[in-house]
């Protein structure tokens, strides 16, 4: 295109790789758009009920749900000021930008912050938690922070093995997980892992609208918040339990239930949870087939180097020294209707994102990945040509 030319609009149907929000069906999208109804409604009390026990069989727990509307940075605050009170010390084990941002949202909240530092692209080590409550010995840290999915570095944490470090240590700390780009994507055991609260969001894993996030909390946690001194409100758990829906200290977001029904009869009924698990799993195994291919020539490579904590939800694609990722994101989304995400915090410019959950399938991944080696070509990114070919291998077996 000459320099006099105008910019054309890309045609069709945008692809959308990001890893969250992520991509919604069209049958939660009808299911959403209905005419405002009254929340104490009998009729709307019933979605709701439903739609709670149906959120704890994804978290696969039997204890508290508190919802909140909200993101998921929303439901971490509400973890931290129900369980908490200032001065309070935490563990943060560090994974990515999300540890980050969770170290610093308890500082802002007065809490002391002490972490388990980490390789981003190897991930923490279970030991390093057992040594670091080990040397509590007047038992100071009140909770241990975890994030199950790393979003910026495509990478995951073993949660149990963290409970392992925990109960290795005979210490007393709460575990707080973070399964926001993990939950409805990859297996998470709240009640069998050892977990005492849970945050979750609505727009990643549920295939729903941002805004509506929620906290899994156990019965040790319920008697952590009893004494809990942080300032809170809307987030109170106990103001929440005075409610008749059990949560919201206001407005119920009716319209976000009526979806959430569609959401959970698509993961458990029309699919199958394990079989979500499988297809993440499948397709994810295709992307990072391309991704070892298009390494060749000196291109992009995996951002994480341990194959054992690969993501099943996102991976994160370190770009070859002197090409910036973003530039990179410029033309496959400018040119070519493709969105992928960006690096976050100091990973940004150098590393891009596909994000692999919620609403996909083959054709939608196969897309993404010609359009990545499409707008590599175009930018001028040394890799090795026939990722996608690598990837249809994988997918074929």
């Amino acid at each position: 295109m000459s320099a006099t030319q105008p910019a054309r609009k890309p045609r069709g149907r945008q692809f959308f790789a990001n890893p969250g929000p992520t991509n919604i069906p069209d049958s939660v999208l009808l299911a959403g758009a209905r005419q405002t109804v009254d929340f104490n409604d009998p009729n709307f009390v019933e979605v709701y009920t439903a739609c709670i026990d149906g959120l704890k069989r994804v978290l696969k727990t039997t204890q508290n749900i508190f919802l909140y509307t909200g993101s998921g940075h929303a439901a971490w605050e509400a973890c931290l000021v129900n369980l908490l009170s200032p001065g309070d010390a935490v563990l943060i084990v560090e994974s990515g930008y999300f540890s980050e941002s969770w170290a610093k949202m308890a500082k802002d909240l007065g809490l002391e912050v002490q972490t388990v530092a980490a390789d981003w692209r190897r991930g923490a080590d279970p030991a390093a938690v057992q040594a670091a409550l080990a040397a509590d010995r007047t038992h100071a840290i009140k909770a241990v922070c975890v994030v199950h999915n790393e979003t910026a570095t495509g990478m995951t944490l073993p949660v149990q093995e963290i409970r392992a470090a925990i109960d290795a240590a005979g210490h007393p700390a709460l575990l707080l997980a973070d399964t926001i780009s993990s939950l409805g994507s990859l297996d998470f055991r709240m009640d069998e892992w050892g977990v005492d609260a849970s945050v979750g969001g609505s727009q990643k894993g549920l295939m729903l609208h941002t805004g509506m996030s929620f906290n899994g909390v156990s019965a040790k946690a319920m008697e952590a918040h009893k004494t809990s001194r942080l300032p809170k409100h809307y987030f109170n758990w106990t103001n929440m339990l005075a409610r008749p829906h059990k949560s919201f200290v206001g407005t119920v977001p009716v319209s976000f239930f009526y979806a959430l029904q569609e959401s959970l009869r698509l993961i458990e009924q029309e699919e199958g949870l394990e079989n979500v698990f499988a297809r993440h799993h499948r397709l994810a195994q295709a992307v990072r087939a391309a991704v070892q291919h298009w390494s060749g020539n000196n291109g992009p490579q995996l951002f994480c180097l341990n194959p054992a904590r690969y993501s099943d939800s996102v991976t994160a694609i370190l770009m070859p020294e002197g090409f910036n990722a973003d530039d990179l994101r410029a033309v496959a989304l400018k040119r070519f209707n493709v969105s992928l995400g960006g690096g976050l915090g100091p990973l940004g410019g150098k590393v891009f994102r596909i994000g692999h959950l919620g609403d996909l399938n083959e054709p939608m991944i196969l897309g993404t990945l010609s359009t990545v080696e499409l707008a590599m070509r175009v930018a001028g990114v040394p890799h090795a040509p026939g990722g996608v070919d690598a990837a249809i291998a994988a997918l074929a077996d």
